[in-house]
């Protein structure tokens, strides 16, 4: 008898494949170009420069998300349902070298970084059986409660001198979209329930028509077609200064795409290998090597999605591959894209607070798999979330430290992905633990050997749901 495919890697009917992969590249659109958007104005490039980065950057995500959710050989894709897109980690370093060196040098320090990410893919992936639930489980709660905040400066907005900054208009159009999602989710059957988020998204777009948030302004002037031109600015420069910068980024983005490939692998019921891992970093890497050859940005893997499937429990990564192809056709059409961008914040907000809160939920439920009756378990927990939500609750706190530190310091999740990982290690794998327990036997001894047979065995497989 045959051996049933996991849902992780059972093929959807083409219909419901293309609409749950439209929904996924609905929810992270608008994150995904924020980033060129931001770099594009700092760095003083006319629009239509940042029309072609914003080209470049849809291109990178659409391939990397496509190698992640496929997989090249043994070479590089974790093989889950995985979206990636820009990461913010990077933004601030990127602009410095720009004004500090040229845009030449920021794109010749991505790339070096992402070859330095590519050679310590393997080594950092082998620290996965120190990552039980313990670890998992309270770095997945400090992500979700940092986005919900995320999704509160969408439905607001960020600047507070706006005219319509937290516009009750707006707070309004996010709590439909918010309910509307959520009861097609709770009370919906079969594939309606788990298109909410989607049918929320349709219905504040056309709400939001009338209230005049559809902003089609430029949609006229962009080009059907526009491929990213390598080396755009030319010659790519290696300052070292940017060079270290940039290893830092990728390393940071490494501690935050294993804690989401844990997530995916816990929500999913899918364990994960030290092999899965590694190849998942190396496409992590390779988005820095693409990236600073066709100008686009490194990429990481979106929680905001780690999210929607958790929310709707669509777990086959030909889903998540559909997305990665959409996103190279807009890459490739800046038109489409720009139809999609027009998409307005307060929507994508309100089900970005559902989706969120879901990534939360799932960290509590991980949690309860931890001993948190051991004090010293329930401290980690504790010390590691208050570190994480830090920066979360205190956005300046950092602001005066140097600008190398701040990329480490100013990501909560970071913070609380290190903070716990330390803390674990030092307690639960040292003598130190049964000193502090006043207790012969080391605490996870057992756990430890279990997870490095198998790579990510300490993550029990949760029942799996019937096939979308």
């Amino acid at each position: 008898m045959a051996e049933t495919a996991h849902l992780v890697d059972t093929r959807l009917p083409f219909g419901r494949q293309l609409t749950f992969g439209i929904q996924h590249v609905l929810i992270m659109y608008t994150g995904c170009i924020t980033v060129p958007l931001v770099f594009g104005a700092a760095a003083g490039l006319d629009r239509a420069t940042i029309g072609l980065l914003i080209s470049a950057d849809l291109l990178i995500a659409g391939v990397i998300t496509l190698v992640q959710s496929l997989g090249i050989g043994k070479l590089a894709g974790a093989r889950l349902p995985i979206i990636c897109g820009a990461t913010f980690i990077g933004l601030d370093p990127m602009i410095l070298i720009a004004k500090e060196y040229g845009l030449p040098a920021v794109y010749g320090s991505m790339m070096i970084g992402g070859v330095v990410g590519v050679a310590l893919a393997l080594p950092f992936a082998r620290l996965v059986r120190f990552f039980p639930p313990l670890v998992t489980g309270t770095v997945l709660t400090v992500v979700g409660v940092s986005l919900i905040g995320v999704a509160g400066g969408l439905i607001i907005g960020t600047d507070s001198k706006a005219a319509d900054f937290a516009a009750p208009s707006h707070i309004g159009l996010a709590a439909v979209v918010f309910v509307i999602a959520v009861g097609f989710m709770c009370l919906g059957r079969g594939m309606v329930s788990q298109l909410g988020v989607l049918i929320g998204l349709v219905v504040g777009i056309v709400i939001a028509i009338p209230m005049g948030l559809i902003d089609t302004d430029g949609i006229a002037g962009t080009d059907w077609v526009g491929l990213p031109k390598p080396f755009h600015f030319g010659a790519p420069e290696f300052p070292i200064t940017g060079v270290v910068a940039m290893s830092v980024v990728m390393a940071v983005v490494f501690a935050e795409s294993t804690a989401s490939m844990l997530a995916i692998s816990e929500i999913t019921g899918k364990p994960i290998s030290k092999g899965d891992l590694a190849r998942g970093l190396v496409g992590d890497g390779l988005s820095g090597v693409l990236g600073g050859v066709f100008t686009a940005f490194v990429d990481t893997i979106f929680n905001q999605n780690v999210g929607a499937v958790a929310a709707t429990r669509v777990y086959s990564r030909y889903v998540t591959a559909t997305s990665g192809a959409i996103l190279v056709v807009l890459g490739v059409l800046p038109r489409f894209g720009a139809f999609v961008a027009a998409v307005p914040e307060p929507v994508v907000g309100g089900v970005g607070l559902v989706l969120f809160a879901t990534i939360a939920i799932v960290g509590v439920d991980t949690l309860r798999k931890a001993d948190l009756g051991d004090r010293v378990n329930a401290t980690i927990v504790a010390t590691a979330v208050g570190v994480g939500l830090l920066p979360v609750m205190a956005k300046d706190m950092f602001v005066h430290f140097p600008d190398a530190a701040q990329i480490l310091l100013t990501s909560g999740i970071t913070l609380g992905a290190i903070t716990a990982f330390t803390l674990n290690m030092v307690f639960n794998h040292t003598r130190l633990g049964t000193f502090a327990r006043g207790d012969s036997t080391p605490k996870l001894a057992e756990e430890s050997t279990a997870a490095e047979s198998t790579g990510h065995s300490d993550i029990p497989a949760p029942a799996s749901p019937a096939p979308a």
